[in-house]
């Protein structure tokens, strides 16, 4: 599989291991994004353990990670009694060279012991500190990672000297996989994410539809029952989950409308809630102005865009698809699928946003996001509190270039953001699939930003 990207991530691990002294690295993320393709890259070069616990029983862990040792070292295979044993023979054999070591499925282990990371922070601190080597502890169990190695109640606070919270690639990372157009690049954004193992599963050589045929709705495909697979892998019974997926994909975004589309009662919903988001299956979403701890006004989505579309075309429509998946892509998918990527245009444009303040063609802002009261929305609003600035944009993934109407709609809706002083700075920008109508940027101060496709892609690309 080709390695895209992760440049930033690759750079921080290798500066850790050349910078001298020994390192204690935690690298964590949901599944399927990449951290043991980014720590195989890493290891390539250089000397290195690399162990990938299972879900077995302790003895057998203990004995596979010697062997793994012993092996590198091409040293007979010791007899060992615990994990103090272990981490003993592995400092022996650190002492001869710098190595790298990496313990991929960290939460496997401590499932089995919970008393290893007392033990791994025995070995940091009185053998480990003595070495030139660098170990790496790897998992997809996020909140086991952040309780077990990077919690405060955690043997191991403050032992780690970096960190990497792996996450799906960026639209502007994604692109460097995704030989489409721009245009459909963005389509095809909004089908496969930005989670390597989904993204790298298409064919580029094929059409976004024909690659939603063959590659999701094909009941042989890997992509048609990964997201059941992937709940199953973390969630004993996950049922209830897969329903509140899939009422959040299909709009249900509040917790009142997720309840009554679910039948979940709120108590209840609270905690399966809480478990997605720990899983960073869904994100909570708070209007921009608002206090991300106190806003009653969250809204929920779907965190991965092809969780998001399976859990919109897939899982609803799972009978149809088995009997005829043609006739559910012509006439389910198809048709509401300009829908479905506006979504995702609105990402791809506050992503813009950020890319534009970090190029300095657009003024700083120390926030960006979705803001809504009652029945107002505006789909980016930036804020600047130092300056008393506020950027209002909108996004429109529409088949008609944008006219005067959405300028005048996005002046009224300004005076109902309720931020900043009445003598605030407010900056405005327009988004647009299809362009802007003739002589309308003529008819704009320099207080409107307008941008279409083109300017888009040379952002990001």
């Amino acid at each position: 599989m080709t390695f895209y990207d992760r440049e930033d991530e690759l750079a921080a691990l290798e500066s850790a291991f050349v910078s001298g002294g020994h390192d204690l690295f935690v690298v964590y993320g949901r599944r399927r994004v990449g951290k043991t393709e980014l720590l195989k890259q890493f290891c390539a070069d250089r000397p290195h353990v690399y162990f990938l616990a299972a879900q077995e029983a302790e003895t057998r862990q203990r004995e596979k990670f010697v062997e793994q040792i012993a092996s590198h070292f091409d040293d007979r295979v010791p007899r060992i009694d615990g994990w103090d044993e272990a981490l003993g023979y592995l400092s022996e054999k650190l002492s001869e060279e710098p190595t790298v070591v990496v313990i991929d499925e960290f939460p496997y282990l401590v499932a089995e012991n919970d008393s290893l990371p007392s033990y791994l922070q025995s070995f940091v601190d009185e053998e480990l500190a003595d070495t030139e080597s660098m170990v790496v502890l790897c998992g997809s169990g996020v909140s086991t990672m952040e309780s077990e190695v990077l919690g405060h109640e955690s043997p191991l606070y403050g032992r780690r000297t970096g960190q990497i919270d792996l996450g799906p690639f960026s639209f502007s990372q994604a692109l460097e996989a995704i030989s489409y157009e721009f245009p459909e690049a963005i389509r095809s954004y909004a089908v496969s994410g930005g989670t390597p193992m989904y993204l790298l599963r298409f064919d580029f050589g094929l059409s976004l539809a024909e690659n939603i045929r063959s590659k999701i709705l094909s009941p042989t495909a890997v992509l048609h029952s990964e997201p059941e697979f992937l709940l199953r892998t973390e969630l004993r019974n996950p049922a209830r989950y897969m329903s509140i997926l899939e009422a959040v994909a299909t709009g249900h975004t509040t917790p009142n409308k997720i309840a009554g589309a679910t039948g979940i009662d709120s108590g209840p919903l609270s905690k399966y809630l809480q478990t997605l988001r720990r899983l960073r299956l869904i994100d909570r979403k708070v209007p921009v102005t608002a206090s991300k701890q106190k806003s009653k006004r969250s809204r929920y989505r779907v965190a991965d865009q092809f969780l998001r579309f399976w859990f919109r075309y897939v899982e609803p429509n799972r009978s149809s698809i088995e009997e005829a998946p043609d006739v559910v892509f012509e006439g389910t998918i198809e048709p509401s699928l300009p829908d479905h990527v506006s979504d995702t245009f609105e990402t791809v444009c506050r992503e813009a946003v950020w890319e534009a303040v970090r190029r300095g063609t657009v003024a700083p802002y120390s926030e960006v996001g979705p803001w809504w009261y009652g029945e107002e929305e505006i789909d980016i609003v930036g804020l600047a509190p130092d300056d008393d600035r506020i950027l209002l944009a909108e996004c429109k993934w529409t088949s008609e270039p944008v006219g005067r109407g959405l300028v005048d709609d996005l002046r009224s809706k300004a005076a109902e953001v309720q931020w900043g002083p009445a003598s605030r700075t407010e900056q405005f920008a327009l988004f647009s699939k299809s362009g802007f109508v003739d002589g309308l940027e003529g008819d704009l101060d320099d207080t409107w930003m307008l941008f279409d496709l083109e300017d888009l892609e040379a952002l990001l690309s």
